[in-house]
């Protein structure tokens, strides 16, 4: 027998050598929940061992992470109900939780990378990422400029990425004019080319309390059996502007991500959302899986898919690991 593939997994020097894809902690951004005031970290029940934290702990959570090599956070801001308005008013006021935040981030730590949200929904009292009309219909073009303000405030207070997650159409090319106008041409756009209608985001919206009140997002967000519409989608985003893509959620949507790293002339990432999370957590919590191999396979399946960039809620934990520090 000549062809015997198992000389090259014989032992584990051999096995790293050959290895095709790894996983650097420099790939990932840690996604961030905010809320407001001091000294609170507020866990999430549907995310054991993450957490909600006020600006001034979550530079101290900084701290950790460039220590740690993770260069990048991606913030998203629980608000109270009581600013929320039809419009997300709140979402342009300068010192309101967000637009503060970043700010306070950039001061402290400058080098850290930003990726803001562009969306509604966290601010919006409807819960959508768009304005819902009196019949209940979420308007695509009339929702343009204000995400496009957003946008532009939150390239004012710091941020390095704005990431417009509403799915709305054309909002990238509407985003990058609005931020070349106002001098940030410098100010990159990280896309949520294919985002679809998913069941794995109920853990991120009780974080952030930003579930539709009436209604769905299937209008907007992309139908779960559809993957060559993802090609349009990329197509339409880079024409208008986008410098980065990314397709959410992850697990269910490798072949999606596949797809986009065989067509996209800019870097692809990838959202390892809330539910994915949840369920290893779950799972581990039972004693039904080995919770960090697990986690390394998870993440490596999104690498040897295609992914340039991941976003992840592991990222902290797998820093720690690589550090030989899991229980701090």
């Amino acid at each position: 027998m000549k062809e015997r593939p198992r000389r090259n997994r014989r032992t584990a020097a051999i096995r790293d050598l050959v290895r095709e894809n790894h996983i650097a902690v420099r790939d990932l951004i840690l996604p961030v929940f905010l809320i407001d005031g001091q000294q609170k970290k507020v866990p999430i029940p549907a995310m054991p061992d993450f957490y909600r934290y006020t600006p001034d702990l979550l530079l101290e959570l900084c701290d950790e992470l460039m220590r740690l090599g993770i260069r990048a956070i991606a913030p998203f801001p629980a608000i109270e109900d009581r600013l929320k308005d039809r419009t997300g008013s709140e979402a342009l006021r300068e010192d309101g939780l967000y637009l503060r935040t970043i700010r306070l981030l950039k001061e402290n730590y400058p080098e850290l990378l930003i990726f803001s949200d562009v969306a509604l929904d966290p601010y919006s009292s409807d819960g959508h990422d768009g304005l819902v009309s009196p019949a209940g219909e979420i308007l695509n073009d009339e929702t343009l400029p204000l995400l496009a303000s957003m946008a532009v405030a939150q390239a004012r207070a710091g941020a390095d990425y704005v990431s417009p997650s509403d799915m709305m159409d054309g909002r990238v090319g509407y985003i990058r004019d609005a931020l070349d106008a106002a001098g940030f041409s410098a100010t990159g756009i990280l896309s949520y080319t294919a985002k679809y209608a998913s069941g794995f985001y109920g853990p991120f919206r009780e974080a952030l309390d930003s579930a539709p009140r009436s209604g769905d997002k299937k209008t907007y967000q992309m139908d779960p059996a559809n993957a060559i519409e993802a090609l349009r989608e990329l197509e339409l985003d880079l024409r208008e502007g986008a410098d980065m893509v990314m397709v959410k959620p992850g697990l269910p949507y490798l072949d999606v991500l596949r797809r986009l790293r065989d067509a996209a002339t800019v870097p692809v990432a990838v959202y390892n959302v809330s539910g994915e999370y949840s369920m290893l957590k779950a799972a581990a919590d039972r004693g039904w899986l080995n919770y960090e191999t697990a986690v390394r396979e998870v993440l490596l399946s999104f690498k040897r898919a295609g992914a340039d960039v991941i976003l992840t809620y592991h990222a902290l934990e797998f820093a720690r690991w690589e550090a030989g520090n899991p229980d701090h």
